[in-house]
């Protein structure tokens, strides 16, 4: 299974744009106020740094997964305990993604839908892409829809440019202050930390120090778009109203109206919006079914698709409403727990000990 530079870009850019969209821009704006945009600025960088980060250190064992080379680099049992959180944190965040986006497609487009049956005909089709093409056919998909989601986001602003009122961004940093707007910060650059999933991807591209530059790109240019779109959104809305807003993109994309003719246009971009869910859970399942599938030796990875996937339904149903889901996981598990050590720690670490270990090596010969 072999992918391209230019599909890790749009595999990277399309699972970071959808939720970054849905879930972050209100706790930023929020904590920041009017300069969210800033926090988002930072956290655009803070996110290039950890996609970097991830890249060089897999880049050490180019034609290794993240499984695999970190028993290497700290030894085979201590390298397959490392790996336990991040079973845990993609297996959970699964869950998470499936009552969430289930939800949301309910609300918007199939409000008789029951939840479950929304969930697995979601799950249905990351399981068939999985199924068929593998991590081959993810990226596949992720070129066609990349540009349709990238397209939609475009779209929205330039159609709400006639409602902005540059005033409600003023003034900048007196109401906040650098603490404030680095608090707000927090959420997002989680979100675009979730580029470490280059960890367990990077083997499979063709060309492995391109595809870490492309990467990189992937998160850069999502960061702008979001930045982009905070800073319009607060320009529309006002930090007030933007701060009580479940979703506030959607509601802007709700907002369009031109000449009373263009109008509801949501629902085109919830169904653009599905695509970007699409590929991220298609991406998570792959990488959970492959990492559990070498850390048991089991030599048929898609065998382990199907645990993964009930695993998955149980934990999107054992949430009681999506305010749990997608506050409560944030706030006591993804915050505390999945940035500082997932994201940050444990590849600084085997980036350090893993250098070391080479360098050590090259000494020796």
């Amino acid at each position: 299974m072999k992918i391209s530079k230019y599909q890790i870009f749009w595999m990277i850019a399309s699972l970071e744009i959808g939720m970054v969209l849905l879930l972050t821009q209100s706790p930023a704006i929020e904590e920041a106020k009017q300069d969210a945009w800033i926090s988002f600025v930072f956290a655009g960088l803070a996110g290039i740094g950890i996609t970097f980060a991830a890249g060089k250190l897999s880049l050490l064992y180019p034609n290794q997964t993240f499984i695999q080379y970190s028993q290497i680099i700290l030894g085979k049992w201590l390298g397959r305990i490392i790996v336990i959180p991040y079973f845990i944190h993609w297996l959970s965040v699964i869950g998470v993604i499936f009552r969430q986006s289930s939800e949301i497609i309910q609300m918007t487009l199939f409000t008789r839908t029951p939840l479950f049956i929304l969930i697995v005909l979601l799950l249905l089709l990351v399981i068939y892409v999985n199924c068929i093409g593998g991590i081959e056919g993810i990226g596949r998909c992720s070129e066609i829809m990349g540009p349709l989601i990238f397209l939609m986001v475009i779209i929205t602003l330039f159609l709400n440019l006639n409602n902005i009122e540059w005033d409600k961004i003023l003034p900048v940093y007196t109401d906040s202050g650098l603490k404030s707007i680095l608090q707000g910060g927090l959420t997002p650059v989680s979100f675009y930390g979730e580029s470490v999933l280059i960890m367990m991807l990077l083997s499979f591209t063709e060309e492995p120090k391109k595809g870490v530059t492309w990467a990189v790109w992937g998160v850069g240019v999502v960061a702008i778009l979001v930045t982009i779109s905070t800073l319009e959104i607060l320009m529309v809305f006002g930090a007030n109203l933007s701060s009580r807003l479940w979703y506030p993109f959607f509601e802007m994309a709700r907002y369009i109206s031109l000449m009373q003719f263009l109008q509801n246009i949501e629902i085109i971009v919830t169904v653009i919006w599905i695509f970007s869910i699409f590929i991220k859970l298609s991406i998570y399942l792959f990488v959970s079914s492959y990492g559990i599938a070498q850390w048991l030796n089991i030599k048929d990875w898609r065998k382990v698709i199907w645990f993964v996937a009930i695993a998955s339904i149980v934990l999107s149903l054992i949430y009681p409403n999506n305010n749990v889901a997608s506050v409560s996981y944030l706030e006591k598990y993804w915050l505390p727990f999945v940035l500082p050590i997932n994201m940050i720690g444990i590849p600084l670490l085997l980036w350090g000990v893993g250098v070391i270990r080479k360098n050590s090596k090259q000494i020796d010969e």
